[in-house]
């Protein structure tokens, strides 16, 4: 299960009413992808179909959809916002990386 705190639903419901996606209907796609300076990176994108590899989980009023295998690496990634001095954007706390990068994009296991 994916969480999502108040803070990033605010912002996740924000943009998907400006990107024409309707955060009662549509989903935020959650992946894994190669790539970055510790290997793996996120990825975060709006969708309007589910996939017959996807699950769908629902908190805090959010539809969240990730791949099977993005899923092994996000069990229990928690999404939250982060608007402060230090940049703004969404933030993955994933309790399964054992290394991440500085600035929060990628990680390793």
């Amino acid at each position: 299960m994916i969480k999502v705190s108040e803070t990033a639903r605010e912002r996740v419901t924000a943009l998907m009413r400006e990107g024409g996606f309707d955060a009662s209907t549509d989903y935020v796609r959650v992946g894994v992808k190669s790539g970055g300076c510790s290997g793996l990176s996120y990825e975060l994108n709006f969708d309007k179909t589910i996939g017959e590899d996807d699950k769908m989980f629902e908190d805090n009023s959010v539809r969240i959809v990730v791949n099977k295998k993005s899923f092994l690496y996000l069990v229990g990634t928690v999404l939250e916002y982060s608007g402060g001095l230090n940049g703004k954007g969404f933030v993955f706390k994933n309790p399964n990386a054992q290394r991440t990068c500085g600035c929060g994009e990628s990680f390793s296991l």
